[in-house]
């Protein structure tokens, strides 16, 4: 069983409540702010990146409201697990949010008023990722919690963190569902996106509530079996999306076309064909993170040891 009856001190929560969450809360409001003054010329881009700081804004609000209200006594364990876990998450979306906006729509606009707003915004998302990469990192000293498991801060959670957020972001291109609606393939390639991050979620969750050692068999031989049947079902994705996507042979193109909104220059939406390119990417990196997990997992049933719960 793990320990988790230490408390923190009522000081440490004030503590980071004022060093840290005021200046996420700040950093993730401005830059909400900035391009919300720039009216319809922000574009879908910037309406896609506000969405992302208002979460982030509003989810930090919510645990640092609850935290300044509540005694730290009264807090249950998996609390602070999911707080770390959400600071992780913050960190991605704040730094995913700052590169996409700058490199699709930042660079495509005009010296102006306008400019300067979109740099301010990306810089201030930048170090709102910076400060929940701070939490992530000292959330145990500053909290008191030594002798709390955090499963965020073990490898097998990070790469989990790591599926799900890439996933998540692969769904966010493939909102524009004209990108594979029309060819069974590439359905079948969200298909693949879909089931992993599911598999990932829920193992995250587990994970999260230590319920993983509840399974009637060993966790190291079910996530192995899990992570090998992710990698094989994204091999079909990285084969099968640039394929259909690029290959004039199956209805794709290869070339990025320089009219309609591909256009060197701003436009309402992100170009079709870039989007396809994302995706693509994202595949490539999301299988070397499963890779990663299934050689992790591999070790681990080799060697016939995992990471158990700390004792009481």
């Amino acid at each position: 069983m793990s320990t988790w009856r230490t408390s923190p001190s009522s000081e440490g929560i004030l503590w980071v409540s004022w060093l840290l969450r005021l200046p996420q809360l700040c950093s993730t409001c401005v830059a909400f702010s900035l391009v919300a003054n720039m009216g319809t010329l922000r574009r879908a881009i910037g309406n896609w990146s506000m969405s992302f700081w208002c979460v982030c804004f509003a989810m930090t609000f919510i645990i640092a409201l609850v935290e300044c209200c509540r005694h730290p006594s009264s807090f249950p364990f998996f609390w602070y697990n999911i707080s770390v876990t959400y600071a992780c998450y913050a960190a991605l979306i704040c730094l995913s949010a700052s590169i996409i906006y700058s490199i699709t729509y930042v660079q495509f606009m005009p010296y102006g008023p306008n400019w300067d707003r979109a740099i301010a915004a990306t810089a201030f998302s930048c170090i709102a990722s910076v400060l929940y990469v701070i939490e992530v990192a000292g959330m145990r000293a500053w909290y008191e919690l030594k002798e709390i498991f955090f499963y965020v801060h073990t490898v097998r959670a990070l790469l989990k963190v790591l599926e799900t957020f890439v996933a998540g972001v692969i769904f966010a291109f493939l909102s524009n569902t004209s990108l594979y609606l029309h060819q069974p393939a590439l359905e079948w390639c969200v298909a693949v996106y879909s089931i992993c991050f599911i598999l990932a979620a829920v193992v995250l969750l587990l994970g999260l509530a230590e319920w993983e050692y509840m399974l009637p068999g060993p966790f190291s031989i079910f996530q192995l079996v899990l992570s090998l049947l992710s990698v094989l079902l994204y091999i079909s994705a990285l084969v099968l999306w640039p394929l259909y996507q690029f290959s004039e042979g199956f209805g794709g193109q290869p070339q990025r076309p320089s009219d309609g909104d591909c256009r060197d220059e701003l436009t309402y939406d992100m170009c079709a064909w870039d989007q396809r390119l994302a995706v693509a990417v994202l595949t490539a990196v999301n299988l070397l993170v499963y890779v990663a997990d299934l050689g992790y997992w591999a070790g681990q049933v080799s060697v016939g040891t995992e990471d158990q719960p700390r004792d009481s």
